[in-house]
């Protein structure tokens, strides 16, 4: 299921990023940032405003601070650049803002905010912040681990054992990130990140047993809050008719809001064991990251052989 999150408000930024509101006059609750991208005014204080985005979080540093001190009509120039549509300016490194310019953000309903950060750090982590927080998102139906830290997606049918499956792994030393529903984020065009649902965060839920507690059941060292996905493995009912890759030559994908991911399609019968698998999915991941391939490796053994037969003959 595709969410559209949209937007971000502000009282979430202010909270987040710990910034002081040097307008406590404005109403923050019907503003909002849509895009992740920043913006540090320079040729808009001077009044070019060709092309200016104003959409985005304005930051203002030592240099715009001190470029508009050295201005004689600098404080006019602040108040008519608050008029633009902008959403917010963040005040870095605790600069002291005059209250003329106070005022007039409070007049046209333009929250200030402010910082001890430095200007480069701040927007280093506002902007990876954002970027998450406004990145297209979906949920699936699945349970999301991390083995080896490798982000394991365990999909399949309800009552498959995907849950069972990531209890095994827990127990084995792994760790728990969502178990029932995934939020997935498109963070970058190569990045999936995967969260669990705040409200069933660390829970799993077990059938005939219940409701349990990852957490408190096996400390806070057997759950995460969140993991990039870097393989699904999808478990199915065995068919006893269908032709199941055995080699693992050539890569199989499933697409999530753009990004392809490895999928491996796992046939399910009594009698094999699961969490092995999954974790041995896990370190054939990261084994073929670092650019070894046990498949091809026996696939290019086997073809020696038969040439080196042929020259014998």
């Amino acid at each position: 299921m595709l969410n559209d999150t949209g937007k971000v408000p502000i009282r979430q930024v202010i909270e987040k990023m710990k910034l002081e509101n040097l307008t406590p006059g404005v109403n923050i609750d019907d503003i909002s940032l849509t895009m992740p991208d920043i913006n540090r005014p320079a040729v808009q204080l001077t009044g070019f405003m060709q092309d200016f985005d104003s959409a985005r979080m304005q930051i203002i540093g030592n240099v715009e601070k001190s470029y508009l001190s050295s201005q004689p009509d600098g404080i006019e120039r602040m108040k008519k650049f608050l008029s633009s549509g902008i959403p917010c300016v963040v005040y870095c490194r605790g600069i002291e803002v005059e209250q003329e310019i106070i005022d007039e953000a409070t007049r046209v309903g333009v929250p200030l905010l402010r910082t001890n950060n430095t200007t480069s750090a701040f927007m280093a982590e506002v902007i990876k912040w954002l970027n998450v927080e406004l990145a297209p998102s979906m949920t699936i139906h699945g349970v999301l681990v991390d083995v080896y830290g490798e982000g394991l997606l365990i999909t399949g049918e309800s009552g498959i054992g995907k849950s069972e499956a990531a209890l095994e792994l827990i127990k084995r030393g792994h760790r728990l990130v969502s178990d029932d529903v995934v939020e997935i984020r498109k963070v970058s065009d190569d990045t999936l990140i995967g969260t669990s649902p705040e409200m069933t965060r660390h829970f799993i839920e077990l059938r005939g047993i219940g409701i349990i507690d990852v957490k408190t059941l096996f400390g806070v060292e057997s759950v995460k809050n969140t993991q990039q996905i870097d393989l699904v493995i999808n478990l199915e009912e065995w068919d006893r008719e269908k032709e199941y890759d055995r080699m693992g030559i050539e890569e199989h994908y499933i697409n999530y809001l753009g990004n392809n991911i490895v999928c491996h399609n796992i046939p399910i019968r009594p009698g094999r064991n699961l969490a092995i698998i999954c974790e041995s999915a896990a370190i054939n991941c990261r084994q073929k990251k670092m650019g070894y391939n046990a498949a091809l490796e026996l696939y290019n053994r086997a073809i020696a052989n038969i040439n080196k037969g042929k020259e014998e003959v």
